[in-house]
């Protein structure tokens, strides 16, 4: 677990969420190791934001993406290899705010990834906009009268879009959360946690610790799920939906593994030079 620590410096507010997060994801890849996931076929990409600071201090390979454009980055690599686990950490500004469509989009396909998505209800590193899922009422630095918009209900969304795993789970429990992370990730399609967090200068740990319930969908239906999800309680946790469906790498070209089976540098110079031959 140490070995997953990075020499960055950590810079997060002391008391912020992440911190249950980070510690989360630190305990799932070891048991994803012995369930046979290797450490070397596991990737991960970012966005911008709070959340993106996981990538600097999370010992894995990656590759640092865009505002919003975290879950594109994260497609890309689980397309030109399918061997790959693919994990993409957002905001709830990045990956529903900027970044909506191409989450929706990664939904749809059932994309074999899994997006791990910090909802502290706030854009909190520029210091306090209303994000998509802030609260109706939360009065802030862009917000002094209070937000007059509806949040998005962030699980029912993707369910109806097409995610074929969907959670949400607190970090202020770990074990439950570590758990949850490691079932999403070994699921084969579109994995989506929402992780309630509070960000300090903003929430505080006692707005969601005493209104924490658990879910228990066991043998639901979809639509007796997006029922659930519609008419849950914003803190209630657990797995709201899961389901098999033909992932997007093998409905586009089946077992081919575009990394294993591509042709030599020679092959493909000689096939240029036969379509560009007069």
């Amino acid at each position: 677990m140490e070995d997953l620590k990075t020499y960055a410096e950590v810079t997060w507010c002391p008391g912020c969420g992440n911190f249950g997060i980070f510690t989360a994801i630190r305990n799932a890849i070891p048991l994803l190791e012995q369930r046979g996931i290797k450490r070397e076929n596991i990737v991960m990409t970012a966005g911008i934001g709070c959340h993106a600071k996981m990538f600097d201090y999370l010992n894995l390979s990656g590759i640092y993406s865009l505002h919003g454009r975290e879950i594109t980055t994260a497609s890309g690599f689980k397309i030109s290899n399918p061997n790959l686990k693919v994990i993409t950490f957002s905001g709830d500004g990045s990956g529903l705010g900027e970044g909506l469509a191409h989450t929706l989009f990664a939904a749809k396909r059932n994309m074999d990834i899994t997006m791990i998505l910090h909802n502290n209800g706030v854009y909190a590193l520029t210091t306090g906009q209303f994000s998509p899922l802030t609260q109706e009422g939360w009065k802030g630095p862009s917000t002094p009268k209070g937000s007059f918009e509806i949040p998005f209900n962030p699980i029912s969304l993707l369910i109806e879009v097409g995610a074929t795993f969907v959670a949400r789970c607190y970090a202020g429990e770990v074990k439950h959360l570590t758990n949850t992370l490691v079932k999403a990730i070994e699921h084969e399609g579109f994995s989506f946690i929402e992780i309630l967090q509070p960000a300090m200068p903003y929430h505080k740990w006692e707005e969601f610790k005493d209104n924490i319930e658990y879910i228990d969908n066991n043998g639901k239906s979809k639509d007796e799920v997006l029922k659930i999800a519609r008419q849950a309680h914003r803190f209630t946790i657990g797995i709201f939906y899961q389901e098999i469906r033909e992932v997007y790498h093998k409905s586009l070209y089946g077992s081919f593994n575009p990394v294993k089976n591509s042709m030599s540098r020679e092959k493909r110079l000689e096939k240029i030079n036969l379509i560009l031959k007069p």
